[in-house]
């Protein structure tokens, strides 16, 4: 009888240096961005952020996007609460939101680095389609939220900032890590607050139709039935969810999306305030001045000057 011959023992799957790969992320995003401020990537929707000191809290409006940094540490404030968000931790935005961000750590030797994503809500919706829906309990959740950053998604985003420096092998390559960075988010630990973004009967996908009515028509007195009507919901229950995810009412959001367009017209088009408050929907400059000083902390010319004087802070 002949012995069975035993096959070699597999060897063991070798887990990634988490260290070696944020210290090489970390190096190649300060090559990437040797300036502060913001910088737009060749990959489109990618945006590397620098800031070399800690940062005022800066009233900003935070666009469906992954935040992942890369060195140091920053907090985002809706509301009365408070997000942190690090090497460690990156923040998932599901939904346009008014906030105020302020970077906590950052020097000269080690600056504060970002790398924002878009969310590509088209993607989601195909990754879907793919992965299925889990059966998770209706969300009234904010639409901003942070999560533990895994090592599978590290690594995703290690390479695709590789690729910025590979830029023949991107255009190819750069979609499918893409795609693998929004199917690593799905599938992580708040992955389901984000997967009802896309689903067409969820309470935040109903908000998000709100919201994508606000952006449109903020110059304009909307009434509250307008956008229940957009949101197919009810007056009470679309005022009730739509503060549980912004934590404000459609009112004070469309406040928000008028005060931040007046700033940026001011900042880069050079508008006049009163020009700006009118452009944006404001019948009195007074009421708009106090407003401004009221998210902003100084009067707008007061303050505009002030940014131009120091730079833009990122956000």
């Amino acid at each position: 009888m002949s012995a069975v011959e035993s096959s070699p023992e597999s060897p063991p799957v070798e887990l990634p240096n988490l260290d070696q790969q944020q210290a090489e992320l970390a190096a190649l995003v300060t090559r990437l961005a040797p300036g502060e401020g913001m910088h737009p990537s060749a990959i489109p929707g990618l945006t590397i952020m620098r800031a070399n000191s800690p940062s005022t809290p800066t009233p900003s409006l935070y666009e469906p996007s992954l935040c992942i940094v890369v060195q140091g540490r920053k907090r985002a404030m809706v509301g009365d609460e408070v997000y942190y968000y690090d090497a460690l931790n990156y923040l998932t935005v599901s939904v346009t939101l008014p906030a105020i961000g302020h970077v906590l750590e950052a020097t000269a030797d080690k600056p504060y680095l970002c790398l924002r994503l878009e969310l590509d809500a088209r993607m989601i919706g195909e990754l879907l389609l793919q992965v299925g829906r889990s059966a998770v309990p209706p969300s009234t959740d904010r639409g901003l939220y942070v999560a533990r950053t895994s090592p599978p998604l590290l690594d995703a985003v290690l390479r695709l900032t590789r690729l910025l420096e590979q830029p023949r092998d991107a255009a190819i390559l750069a979609p499918l890590v893409l795609r693998e960075i929004h199917y690593r988010v799905l599938t992580g630990e708040l992955g389901h607050r984000l997967r009802e973004l896309c689903v067409v009967d969820s309470q935040v996908n109903r908000v998000a139709r709100a919201i994508e009515l606000l952006r449109k028509r903020f110059t304009e007195s909307l009434r509250i039935e307008d956008l229940a009507a957009a949101a197919h919901m009810s007056e009470s229950s679309l005022h009730h969810r739509f503060k549980a995810v912004t934590a404000m009412s459609p009112m004070q959001f469309q406040k928000q999306l008028r005060l931040h367009e007046a700033r940026r017209l001011m900042l880069m088009e050079g508008l006049e305030a009163a020009a700006a408050a009118h452009r944006v929907g404001y019948e009195s400059p007074s009421q708009f001045s106090r407003e401004y000083r009221r998210l902003f902390g100084a009067p707008p010319r007061r303050e505009i000057q002030t940014v131009r004087g120091g730079g833009l802070q990122p956000a």
